[in-house]
């Protein structure tokens, strides 16, 4: 028989997307009881480890956001001297955990026996995929409430606290750093720090059971002075990364200084729109008031976080393009449709609301937040 402290799991095949984190495996249903004593758990745990966790992490803490990890990015690579960037790829990171170094690390701060076996027997619960059951020996229970912070509490040991002691020891220039859960991008201001630290922290993760992955970690020549110098040696304009859902390029404004140009990663907006089209044959026989409720809420929501300054081009993109599957769906609800372009015009304008940038500069947002403190303390 099982108790009301036991993990019951059964398999899930959607999608679990977090920023960066989009990883298909079988997901953990937990009990009611086992939420309840999580949560309460994961608060006692918070409030211990905000007070180590260190200032370039964002990812599931209180009070941090997503949008403050970009807007930390943003100013020190403007900022500081940055002219490389590692982005990099923490290959399957929540299902790689190590419990017994996962275990270590908690023993360090927490000295109650039983709070660290409920977290034991929280990681050995196990899944049940396709109707069988089997044993999870390395990974955090993806879905469960305890599964972001113990990922947080693995990677502020093995990569955070490594890098802070790198950056103070091994570098001679600016060394930016911002990580959100497994997704980070560090700045370089000298090349050949950059391969040093790529390399050692292969070697880093490699003890701790982590890995880079290969084909999607790379060192891109990026920054302030990134564009001339790639000119002078007649290379092409410089390469652009991605980071919590949005691309990061080399621009310039319209006196010709250097500007990082943020706008909405276009693998996240495929995505998006396709789940839209998806949606939209669902709907396709439901009221028109109610589908252009419908749309706006998702409209809204794509603008609450994409909406930032530089990105006005392509809010207007995805706001056309969800007009357009609007109208392809009402299109297809009669053979004798009478949707033109112009009528859904108006059903758009009372419906669907406009884009508009809705978030501030990030320097002003950063420094309002930090009053003057680096933003890689």
């Amino acid at each position: 028989m099982s108790t009301g402290l036991e993990l019951r799991t059964r398999h899930q095949s959607n999608l679990l997307s977090t920023c960066s984190l989009v990883s298909v495996r079988p997901r953990v249903a937990t009990a009611l009881e086992d939420k309840i004593l999580q949560r309460a758990v994961v608060e006692v745990l918070n409030a211990v480890y905000e007070q180590d966790f260190l200032g370039f992490s964002y990812g599931f803490r209180p009070g941090r956001s997503p949008h403050q990890a970009l807007d930390a990015l943003s100013v020190g690579i403007t900022r500081k001297k940055v002219n490389w960037v590692l982005d990099a790829d923490v290959r399957d990171c929540f299902t790689s955990l190590d419990h017994s170094w996962l275990l270590k690390f908690l023993e360090h701060r927490i000295a109650d026996k039983r709070v660290l076996r409920l977290i034991q027997r929280w990681l050995k619960a196990g899944v049940i995929e396709d109707g069988e059951w089997s044993q999870t020996l390395e990974g955090a229970p993806q879905g469960a409430s305890v599964s972001t912070l113990l990922a947080n509490v693995y990677l502020h040991y093995v990569f955070d606290l490594w890098v802070h002691q790198w950056r103070s020891r091994h570098a001679r220039g600016d060394v930016v750093v911002a990580r959100f859960a497994d997704d980070f991008v560090v700045g370089f201001e000298h090349r050949d720090e950059a391969e040093r630290f790529w390399a050692e922290l292969r070697e880093r993760f490699a003890s701790f059971g982590l890995e880079l992955h290969e084909g999607k970690t790379r060192l891109i020549e990026f920054g302030r002075f990134a564009a001339q110098h790639r000119a002078r040696r007649g290379d092409p304009k410089p390469e652009t990364f991605d980071f919590l859902g949005f691309t990061h390029i080399c621009a310039k404004d319209r006196r010709g200084r250097f500007k990082l140009s943020r706008v909405t990663s276009k693998k996240r907006k495929r995505t998006k729109l396709r789940a839209v089209k998806a949606e939209m044959r669902r709907r396709m026989h439901h009221p028109i008031p109610e589908q252009g409720r419908w749309l706006a809420r998702v409209l809204q929501g794509h603008y609450n976080y994409y909406a930032v300054p530089h990105n006005s081009r392509a809010l207007r993109s995805f706001h056309l393009q969800v007009k357009r599957h609007w109208l392809r769906s009402l299109r297809r609800r009669s053979h004798r449709h009478r949707m033109t372009w112009e009528r859904l015009g108006r059903l758009a304008d009372r419906w669907l609301p406009r884009p508009r940038v809705m978030h501030p500069w990030p320097n002003r947002r950063f420094d309002a937040r930090t009053q003057g403190r680096s933003p890689v303390r």
